[in-house]
């Protein structure tokens, strides 16, 4: 990862723990993928892809998450939850960095 990827992470973890949640984990691996940072809200489990962009031309940072890239986090996620028991309710969160902007994308991604 490079300088600005790591730095727009670093923000998006500083931020969820602000907001009073509590970080799991960071760039969580597997075979299909990587989730950058788990999370806990309560009793959800909430898997934050983070996305950042130096400005929101080109469609910005959320326009950047693709179908496939959704799908390979669903994959991802749903390895991670093998791990647990019982399950817990989860949720997919995005936080997309445009330039000094940041929006918290709340339950974005559907695992249907």
């Amino acid at each position: 990862m490079n300088g600005l990827g790591a730095a727009a992470e670093q923000r998006a973890a500083d931020f969820i723990v602000a907001q009073g949640l509590k970080l799991i984990t960071r760039n969580w691996r597997c075979r299909f993928g990587e989730i950058d940072l788990i999370a806990k809200d309560g009793k959800t489990l909430i898997f934050i892809e983070v996305r950042s962009r130096s400005s929101p031309n080109f469609g910005g940072a959320a326009s950047s998450i693709q179908r496939s890239k959704q799908e390979k986090l669903i994959r991802t996620a749903q390895l991670y939850l093998q791990t647990l028991s019982p399950l817990p309710p989860c949720r997919f969160d995005a936080i997309c960095i445009d330039g000094d902007d940041l929006v918290w994308l709340k339950d974005c991604i559907q695992a249907n």
